[in-house]
């Protein structure tokens, strides 16, 4: 399959759903509502939302009724990435090329826009307007997936001892794979778990979703961790380097370049067989997989 052009298609069409589920820019309060769409609409690639569309495809459902949720991954992952932005944490000053949001709107605008989307997700999610599935218990099970996946116990959880461990000499393997398949694998993995319960995937399916899930999961993040040293600012979209600079616990810092490389293409091959099960269907995923660690942006 030509994964360039589904890829594009596929953004496109997330891209059109995000215009129509966002409140529109000059919807009082504006300003809270510019910034919002300031950050969704910055040029991301829409990895976690197709992922989530890709598995409701695979086990043969439909990818529109799975579009809210879809929208609802992407509206949080934004979240993450303007509070990941700010002076508190990371303190970028680009994110997608473009300045990050507290540098354009201040930083209290910033954190609300990000807490304005993180609630917008969930309304979205509940909408009966937006949600035609008949299958309530699936949609549930989709908000608790993703509301579990965004908490403590998930991307929230990574993020506090990614912070912990910056600088730190003594951070070790197992806390990395920590900070790793929370602070990114958990939304991964909710994307593709929840397209699959939408898509009424059975019991085998859907432990075989999971599998991919976990596993690219923790692939993108490496993948990322090996960006931020080859990758040029151009490239990636923010200073080239920070993750060094700061000493972030890395796959890298912890294993070295060579090893960690080869982590990830060993966890491509995980996902990949995890999809035994599946017909020509499940291509987008197998392709997406093989592309997060050959990536260059």
């Amino acid at each position: 399959m030509d994964l360039k052009h589904y890829l594009k298609n596929m953004q496109q069409l997330v891209d059109e759903a995000l215009e129509r589920y966002l409140p529109a820019a000059d919807e009082l309060p504006s300003s809270v509502h510019k910034a919002m769409r300031y950050s969704v609409f910055a040029g991301g690639k829409r990895v976690r939302p197709i992922l989530l569309l890709a598995a409701c495809d695979s086990v043969g459902g439909d990818m529109q009724k799975a579009m809210p949720a879809a929208c609802a991954m992407e509206m949080i992952h934004t979240y993450s990435l303007i509070h990941d932005d700010l002076p508190a944490m990371d303190d970028d000053d680009f994110r997608r090329g473009i300045p990050t949001s507290h540098k354009v709107f201040g930083e209290a605008t910033a954190i609300l826009a990000g807490d304005a989307l993180l609630t917008e997700a969930f309304i979205l999610l509940s909408s009966p307007e937006r949600n035609s599935s008949p299958d309530c218990g699936a949609l549930l099970g989709v908000i608790q997936e993703i509301a579990v996946s965004a908490g403590s116990r998930g991307m929230i959880g990574g993020q506090v001892v990614d912070m912990e461990s910056e600088g730190s000499k003594e951070v070790d393997l197992a806390t990395v794979l920590y900070i790793h398949t929370h602070k990114t694998g958990a939304l991964i993995k909710a994307s593709v778990k929840s397209g699959a319960l939408l898509g009424g995937a059975s019991g085998g399916e859907l432990d075989a979703i999971v599998r991919y899930g976990e596993a690219v999961g923790l692939a993108f993040q490496i993948a990322d961790d090996i960006l931020d040293i080859e990758g040029t600012t151009e490239q990636i979209g923010k200073d080239a380097g920070s993750d060094q600079a700061r000493g972030k616990a890395t796959y890298p810092a912890v294993m070295g370049m060579a090893a960690s490389k080869q982590r990830a293409e060993e966890l491509v091959d995980v996902a990949l067989t995890a999809l035994d099960c599946f017909d020509e269907k499940a291509d987008p995923l197998r392709e997406i997989a093989r592309y997060i660690v050959r990536r260059k942006s």
